[in-house]
C-alpha cells in the first residue's frame, strides 16, 4: 500500500506544480495537522482516495461536522484495507485554553477513553499524531515536546508505524525524516513523504 503523508507546510511540488502522475499509485493519504481545509480538499478531489486527518495546534478552522471531503480520525481507529489507523491530534499545551493543545495528563485521558475501541480492534497498525512522542525526535521547548503517553502506547501495542508532524525540517535541529523505536518505524510527515507498506503487512 502506498501512502502519501502530509503535515505542517504545503508542498509546492504536489500543490502549486500539481500533475496527475505525482499521485499515481497512491492508495491512501494521511494528513498530520496544521494544513488548511482547502488544501486537504484539493488532495481529496485530485487523488480520488480517502484522505484521513488529525488536527494540529494551528487548525482553528475545524469544528465537528466540518466537511472538507476528508475523514477526521481524531480519537478513533479507522480501518482501511485491513490496516488499523489510530488518530490522536494536537500538541503539548503551551497556551492555556488554546484549541488542540493538551497537557500530558489530558492526552493520557484521551487514550484511556479508547480502551474499548483498542480492545475491539485488537490494537492498531499505524499511530497518526500531530506531535511526536517524548524523546523521539521531539524538541526541548514546551510547544514542541512530545508526549510520554505516545511512547507508552507504542511500547504496549507495537504498531508498524508512528506518523507525526509538528517538528519542521526548517527548524535546523537535526531533523529526522525516518527513525525507529523497537519494531515501530517513525515517520515525520513534514510537508510530504511517501510511505510504502509492503504487501502482506
Amino acid at each position: 500500500m502506498k501512502i502519501l503523508v502530509l503535515a505542517d507546510e504545503k508542498s509546492k511540488s504536489l500543490y502549486e506544480y500539481y500533475a496527475p502522475e505525482k499521485l499515481q499509485g497512491v492508495d491512501l493519504i494521511i494528513a498530520c495537522g496544521d494544513l488548511g481545509k482547502d488544501y486537504l480538499d484539493f488532495f481529496a478531489t485530485m487523488s480520488g482516495v480517502p484522505v484521513l486527518f488529525v488536527l494540529g495546534n494551528h487548525d482553528y478552522w475545524y469544528s465537528p461536522g466540518t466537511s472538507c471531503g476528508c475523514i477526521c480520525i481524531e480519537d478513533d481507529i479507522f480501518v482501511y484495507k485491513g490496516v488499523r489507523i489510530l488518530g490522536l491530534g494536537g500538541s503539548m499545551q503551551y497556551r492555556p485554553g488554546a484549541s488542540n493543545q493538551y497537557t500530558e495528563r489530558a492526552m493520557r485521558r484521551r487514550i484511556r477513553k479508547l480502551w474499548l475501541k483498542l480492545l475491539r480492534r485488537r490494537g492498531f497498525d499505524i499511530l497518526v499524531a500531530h506531535a511526536p512522542a517524548k524523546d523521539l525526535n521531539d524538541m526541548p521547548d514546551l510547544p514542541h515536546q512530545g508526549f510520554a503517553c505516545f511512547r507508552h502506547l507504542i511500547e504496549k501495542y507495537q504498531p508498524k508505524y508512528f506518523i507525526h508532524g509538528h517538528v519542521h525540517a526548517s527548524y535546523g535541529t537535526g531533523f529526522k525524516r525516518l527513525d525507529q523505536y523497537g519494531s515501530t518505524i517513525i515517520v515525520n510527515a513534514y510537508e510530504h513523504y511517501f510511505v510504502e507498506i509492503p504487501t502482506g503487512e
